[in-house]
């Protein structure tokens, strides 16, 4: 004969499983989904309103018709435009703001940057400022001297626009080619 007691108490410590609460779980989900939704919005709301209150920069030149022969070309990307000097001060009017490609041309009219998804601008010879080499603007930081600057003048506004070559080497040589084009301009200009 077996005894039925350590079966029974066998039996007896066995817990099932906690169940879990689908209805608590799906809720803090939906929850967090609706938040990170209002930060997305918020920071929308942000980018617009910072366009309005730019919204006093004049319309972009456009790149004349015969602009002449090319000096120099770049292909890389376009890391944005903020107030000169202030380098976290982004600018996004008209679009200068959007981060795309680009390819640089730079001619005896100007510096045309072409941006494929985004809007095209051109910089006219009399409106360039400076040309330097940092590392960065804003929203992008990268080593020393891997980023071409250039200033340059819209309507009463100086600008600072930068560029990053997908060959970092060229940068030396736009930095001195337009940094010569202005100083040629500037004493042309005096005379």
């Amino acid at each position: 004969m077996t005894s039925v007691a350590p079966v029974i108490l066998l039996a007896a410590e066995k817990e099932s499983a906690e169940v879990t609460d689908w209805a608590a779980r799906v809720g803090w989900v939906v929850g967090l989904g609706l938040f990170v939704a209002l930060v997305y919005w918020l920071m929308r709301e942000g980018w617009k309103w910072r366009g309005t209150l730019q919204g006093d920069l004049p319309a972009l030149p456009t790149a004349p018709d015969e602009p002449g022969a090319a000096k120099l070309g770049m292909s890389g990307r376009y890391h944005g435009s903020t107030t000169a000097g202030q380098w976290l001060d982004r600018i996004v009017a008209h679009g200068l703001g959007t981060r795309s490609r680009v390819e640089l041309t730079l001619t005896d009219a100007g510096l045309d940057v072409v941006r494929p998804g985004a809007a095209d601008f051109f910089v006219p010879v009399a409106a360039l400022r400076e040309a330097r080499l940092d590392k960065g603007i804003a929203g992008k930081v990268l080593t020393e001297g891997g980023l071409l600057v250039v200033t340059w003048a819209h309507g009463d506004k100086l600008i600072d626009s930068g560029f990053r070559s997908d060959h970092a080497a060229e940068h030396n040589e736009w930095v001195d080619t337009l940094n010569d084009m202005i100083n040629k301009t500037e004493t042309e200009g005096a005379r």
